[in-house]
């Protein structure tokens, strides 16, 4: 994050840096994961999805890890005012990446039981999906390396347009299962996909809430669009 510091380095802002390089850690390989989940899915290789679900025990540790880290500064140097929302925030969205890693291996360990089956062309119906649920992860992690207010209050308002997207993905793909039964398992699996994607939408949209709470100390949980 590019929080103002003093070019004196002391045990704090030591501290301080090793949190937020943990967050970067975390948030890369949370990334990686979800696009060797896509790759999966539109390669029909399951290796993908299987590497995205292994590494997923290393996103579990980091964010305990992260913990850890907070606490011990809140603990150790009774950080005030915007030090205090910095590491609050913190945990808060390794908290909200390591939930994306959990959606990450559901649409995973989905995309495997799409790939036993023939590929269909209803698995483009996902693209805008994954678009925009990737682009909003990036830029939520970006908002939180550039203390990006502005940017952070963007996600948020992309956050109702996935819902939307989610949503008619699902009423198209209800519709093609009345008309061809024997692929509803595909359907029903592209479905559960999408709707990870959307949750995805929703931790990039928590994490968002927090930059803005870290650099402004404003509370956007609830205030809607």
């Amino acid at each position: 994050m590019a929080y103002s510091r003093s070019h004196i380095l002391t045990p704090f802002t030591e501290k301080l840096d090793q949190i937020h390089s943990s967050i970067m850690t975390i948030g890369e390989l949370a990334r990686a994961n979800f696009k060797n989940a896509i790759c999966g899915l539109f390669e029909r290789n399951d290796d993908y999805c299987n590497n995205a679900i292994a590494n997923d025990e290393e996103i579990d540790l980091l964010e305990m890890q992260i913990d850890r880290e907070g606490l011990y500064i809140m603990s150790r140097f009774q950080p005030v005012a915007s030090d205090l929302r910095y590491v609050i925030s913190s945990m808060k969205i390794g908290a909200n990446i390591e939930r994306i890693g959990d959606q990450v291996v559901s649409i995973a360990r989905r995309s495997r039981k799409i790939n036993e089956h023939p590929e269909v062309p209803e698995l483009h119906e996902l693209d805008k999906v994954i678009k925009l649920a990737m682009k909003m992860f990036d830029d939520a992690l970006r908002a939180y390396t550039e203390e990006n207010e502005t940017l952070a209050l963007h996600i948020k308002t992309q956050d109702k347009q996935l819902d939307r997207l989610n949503k008619e993905l699902n009423e198209r793909l209800i519709l093609r299962m009345q008309d061809d039964s024997s692929k509803i398992p595909i359907y029903f699996n592209l479905i559960f996909i999408s709707r990870c994607l959307e949750r995805i939408g929703d931790h990039a949209a928590n994490i968002a809430e927090d930059v803005v709470f870290a650099v402004s100390a404003e509370d956007i949980r609830h205030l809607g669009s």
